[in-house]
């Protein structure tokens, strides 16, 4: 088989914020790396652009609470080495019915992680954040100190600099028609739509709401992975509260458990506005998008009326934004090597299910480990396996 320009060590398809952290990760370990992305770099069309991400340690599953640990230090290094900021820390702020089963869920897993963390009731909450923010009577807040904003296209950039600083070769504008096993001289063939082919010793497979297509034409498994359209919404701060919400002034990311379920930021990105989000979406095929179907938001501006009393105007967005989730049946991640012919020749990332952005470095850490030894330390995976949806469709089973 003929292949088209350079061999490498290892090639990584799909240029999102995992692809690009895990292209950093090799090239940075002396591979010879190729990343490559169907659409230009930085596009709009995926799950990693835009203006804010959150970050938080607050989860039910303790297996996530440590990669957040470990991606929270990993940020820090790749801007140190960068030289300019993409993550703002400020406190994470999670409220909720004091019985909601998530919430209590979170509340036990900072006590078994001996996480520092507040249990705050209505009136605690209305001083802690000097009346910015009110909860009903029969709710609780959860505050801890590890939170705050990424912004997206700017870490992705950051790693797609950082992993050419090291020496991997980027490709843009590269739609991958398949990858096959090469039997000869062993490794693997990625073929491009355009006829070029290159050759790699391994491959790893981060093309987000694509990873069911690219995995059905390659291997045949059918990955329950659903791409999912979402928005994210802007609400105008009223004319002399600005500052209060604003990121560095003490005021949290949060999260809002029960329904509707909300998450949020500090103002940042647009002076004067503050940003909204519903974990919801509408299914949808990434190639024939909608682009704003439209999300009913009634029962986001009640909370937002509830929530901050007044302060936010609460009668329409001033500015929404579309994304992409990849939404598994259990909302756990899909890390894995394929299987089959290639055995551990070729790893699959995807199904992050809108909250995997914040772990992007961590993951690129865990697949670059995994095509180079086999396996990932100080990580346990059995939870992410494909072979879960095999034994269970709906996969990890959780009681919350």
């Amino acid at each position: 088989m003929e292949y088209s320009g350079e061999e490498f060590d290892i090639i990584v398809v799909g240029a999102g914020i995992m692809g690009s952290s895990t292209a950093y990760q090799l090239a940075k370990r002396g591979q010879k790396t190729l990343l490559l992305e169907q659409f230009d770099f930085l596009h709009h069309l995926g799950s990693s652009h835009g203006e804010s991400r959150t970050i938080r340690a607050t989860y039910a599953e303790d297996y996530y609470y440590h990669m957040v640990i470990e991606s929270s230090l990993l940020w820090e290094q790749a801007q140190s080495e960068m030289g300019y900021r993409v993550y703002y820390p400020a406190e994470q702020f999670d409220m909720g019915p004091s019985e909601d089963k998530c919430l209590r869920s979170l509340i036990a897993s900072c006590q078994r992680n001996s996480a520092p963390h507040l249990i705050l009731n209505r009136d605690q909450v209305f001083d802690k954040f000097s009346g910015r923010i009110a909860i009903p009577e029969d709710w609780v807040g959860l505050v801890t100190e590890l939170g705050g904003v990424i912004k997206p296209t700017k870490a992705v950039s950051m790693f797609q600099t950082l992993a050419l600083q090291h020496g991997a070769v980027l490709r843009d504008n590269m739609v991958v028609k398949t990858i096959l096993k090469e039997n000869v001289k062993g490794g693997v063939v990625v073929v491009i739509s355009n006829g070029e082919k290159f050759w790699g010793k391994k491959c790893v497979v981060t093309v987000g709401a694509w990873a069911g297509k690219l995995v059905k034409t390659v291997s045949g498994i059918e990955l329950p992975i659903q791409p999912l359209e979402t928005s994210v919404s802007y609400w105008r701060i009223k004319e002399g509260y600005e500052a209060d919400y604003a990121i560095g002034n003490d005021f949290p990311t949060f999260a809002s458990f029960g329904d509707p379920l909300v998450y949020g930021t500090p103002s940042l990105e647009f002076p004067g506005l503050i940003k909204f989000g519903l974990h919801s979406g509408h299914p949808c095929d990434p190639d024939k998008r909608p682009w704003g179907l439209g999300m009913s938001l009634n029962s986001l501006k009640e909370w937002i009326e509830g929530r901050f009393i007044g302060r936010v105007d609460s009668n329409e967005p001033a500015a929404t934004q579309l994304c992409m989730y990849s939404m598994t049946p259990d909302e756990d991640f899909v890390i894995d090597f394929l299987g089959g012919e290639f055995e551990k020749d070729v790893v699959i990332a995807g199904g992050f299910s809108g909250h995997g952005f914040k772990m992007g470095p961590v993951v690129g850490r865990i697949l670059a480990d995994l095509v180079l030894f086999g396996e990932a330390k100080e990580v346990e995976l059995k939870h992410f396996r494909i072979a879960r949806f095999e034994e269970n469709p709906k996969g990890n089973v959780k009681e919350f």
